[in-house]
């Protein structure tokens, strides 16, 4: 079945089976990678992506749900790293295997468009759906207070 997606502000027709995970059309469709499968099950947080500017995991959330409706992903934020989240992820070198640091960006994006200057607790209650098997939580939680003030300035 042929749909229409917004991803990144590009329209896409993609053939796919409507409950086909969105996960899979933005990789296997559309080609962009940067969204990662782990648990397939929203548990680790590898794949979120932004729906209508709300963080969401792909891999439960399917094709045809997300018809009409504006997806961000990793590629999305910009195209040379210069979002505040992805330089205070570089700045304080929060990636050591990288896999789920797409879906961590993803989220803390979400998180500081929606609050300014986070606290701890809500940096915490934010990202606490994603996973991060190297435990990279407290350069996690300093690049985005960091990506808080790169944002401000």
């Amino acid at each position: 079945m042929a749909f229409n997606l917004t991803v990144n502000g590009t329209a896409y027709e993609v053939d796919a089976e409507p409950e086909t995970p969105l996960l899979w059309v933005l990789r296997d469709n559309i080609g962009l990678t940067g969204t990662k499968f782990s648990c397939g099950i929203a548990q680790c947080g590898a794949c979120t992506v932004h729906i209508d500017g709300q963080p969401a995991k792909s891999c439960n959330t399917t094709a045809a749900s997300a018809v009409g409706r504006e997806i961000t992903t990793i590629e999305g934020l910009s195209d040379d790293n210069s979002h505040p989240v992805q330089r205070a992820w570089i700045e304080h070198s929060v990636a050591q295997c990288g896999y789920c640091q797409s879906g961590q960006i993803m989220a803390a994006a979400a998180l500081l468009a929606r609050t300014a200057n986070p606290t701890d607790r809500e940096i915490d209650s934010a990202m606490g759906g994603n996973l991060c098997r190297c435990g990279t939580y407290l350069r996690i939680r300093r690049a985005i207070h960091r990506a808080a003030e790169i944002a401000q300035s």
